[in-house]
């Protein structure tokens, strides 16, 4: 029964890494960049072999380890813990899903696919799967936040 309850919201792990996915796909048969939304998003499919801004290139084992070892932290404890708060549980399966869609990159191809340039600054090359993990850490801060608030107005 715990494990049903906990697997509740892994739907959103599920879509996020699909979406991911099909993105990947999508974006890698570009020719050249793309203007998505002149001036504000590019289509720039680039090959990154480490984490964010490139940081650990060419460490992909210990990435791949240290991804997998998180993701299932996390499911482990999205299971164990059926009653966190809902909006905390919808960020985590969201950091789930980023993490499936990157981890799932650099098991096939040893490294990631980023596509999404911020054509109006300069920034890293990302992909959905890391605008995911963003979302839901978002979403982590911001349930933390109103249960601190909660707690905090019950105790007055």
């Amino acid at each position: 029964m715990r494990l049903r309850r906990g697997c509740r919201g892994a739907w959103i792990a599920l879509l996020a890494a699909l979406i991911d996915r099909l993105t990947k796909a999508a974006v890698t048969r570009l020719a050249r960049p793309r203007a998505l939304a002149p001036g504000l998003l590019n289509l720039r499919p680039v090959e990154n072999r480490g984490m964010a801004f490139s940081m650990l290139s060419g460490q992909t084992l210990a990435l791949t380890l240290v991804t997998a070892a998180l993701v299932a932290g996390l499911v482990g404890w999205l299971i164990a813990k059926p009653d966190a708060p809902r909006l905390a549980r919808a960020g985590l399966w969201l950091i789930v899903g980023g993490g499936l869609g990157n981890l799932y990159d650099r098991l096939t191809a040893g490294g990631v696919t980023d596509f999404l340039e911020l054509a109006f600054v300069r920034f890293a090359v990302f992909n959905v799967a890391d605008v995911c993990i963003c979302v839901g850490a978002a979403l982590v801060v911001v349930s933390v936040w109103r249960e601190e608030r909660k707690n905090s107005d019950l105790a007055q």
